[in-house]
This record gives C-alpha cells, sequence and structure tokens, in this order.
C-alpha cells in the first residue's frame, strides 16, 4: 500500500482483439525503467492474443483516492527470456505452480480442474526449482506518448501529455 492505494501497480491494460473489439484487463506493472512497462503473464491468454493482433495498446493507472492517472499509448512486444525467466524465479513457489496449473482464458468444467493440474505440477516439481513454462513471460509497453492526469477544483484539472520524439520528449499542457 501507497498513500492508501491498494496495489498502486495495477494499471489497465488494452488491446484489440481479431474481432477489433476493445479488450481490457487489469495487470501489475512489475518494472518501469527507460524501456517502458513491464508485466508478467500467460502467453495464451485471451490479452496475449489481443497484443498479437495488433501492438498498439493503451496503459491506465488509476488512482482515484489521490485524483492521479497517468495514460500510456505505445506498442507491446515480449520481453525476453532471461527477463521472464529472472522474474519467474523471484516469484514464490505457489504462484510458479499455477503459472503451470491453469489454461488461462480457457473454458473449464469447474474449479476442481485448477486443483488436479495444481496438485499435478506440486507433485512434478516436488524436488526441484520449478522452471517457467514456454507460455508464460513478460511484456513490455514502449510508450510513445504519456498523459499525467491530476484533479482539481471545479473540474480544472491539470493534464500534461509527453510524447517521444526521435531523440527527445516534448510536453503539452492539455485543457481538462
Amino acid at each position: 500500500m501507497s498513500e492508501g492505494i491498494h496495489e498502486p501497480d495495477a494499471a489497465v491494460i488494452s488491446g484489440i482483439n481479431k474481432d477489433n473489439f476493445p479488450t481490457s484487463r487489469f495487470v501489475l506493472v512489475r518494472r518501469v525503467d527507460e524501456e517502458g512497462f513491464m508485466f508478467f503473464t500467460n502467453y495464451q491468454s485471451d490479452k496475449a492474443a489481443s497484443f498479437e493482433n495488433s501492438p498498439n495498446v493503451s496503459l491506465t493507472f488509476g488512482w482515484l483516492p489521490l485524483e492521479r492517472q497517468v495514460r500510456i499509448l505505445g506498442t507491446i512486444e515480449k520481453a525476453t527470456a532471461k527477463e521472464s525467466d529472472e522474474y519467474f524465479a523471484s516469484r514464490p513457489r505457489g504462484h510458479q505452480i499455477g503459472a503451470w496449473s491453469s489454461p488461462q482464458s480457457k473454458t473449464i468444467d469447474d474449479r476442481s480442474i485448477l486443483a488436479e493440474q495444481y496438485e499435478h505440477y506440486e507433485n512434478k516439481f516436488a524436488d526441484i526449482e520449478v522452471p517457467r513454462p514456454s507460455h508464460w513471460g513478460g511484456y513490455r509497453v514502449r510508450p510513445l506518448t504519456i498523459e499525467f492526469w491530476q484533479g482539481q477544483r471545479d473540474r480544472l484539472h491539470d493534464r500534461f501529455r509527453f510524447v517521444k520524439g526521435k531523440e527527445v520528449w516534448s510536453v503539452e499542457r492539455l485543457a481538462p
């Protein structure tokens, strides 16, 4: 918790699915650096399919109690295997086994299937480190624009948009 915000690293990632509908999902952004914003997920998920359909995405952080929002427009790409391996190794063992156990976004008959799969992989990896499954890893959003919004009295909010140029970022003030 930071500033009273539960999971301040939670953001909504939005892509476009194969039917050209926007699709959005919360993710936990685990790394922010000069290259962009990184999160990790199942590469067989619906959100991953939308990234294959179009690399253009929106990533939005919303901290409503603080009246703040950050919206990023950019392109998405898979993280390197090394980055994915390193992050996977840092996760709690139960989360690692869970990555093997869930056929994310697929229809299942009932929850017991997940418990059975979890038990199967728990036994399979009982005496060894859990390896990262090939269907799981990171994505990096490379920003093209980053907009900061700060709520103000009388709805005269502050908005600033940073736009990536060839060598430097420019900044624009936007009307609310």
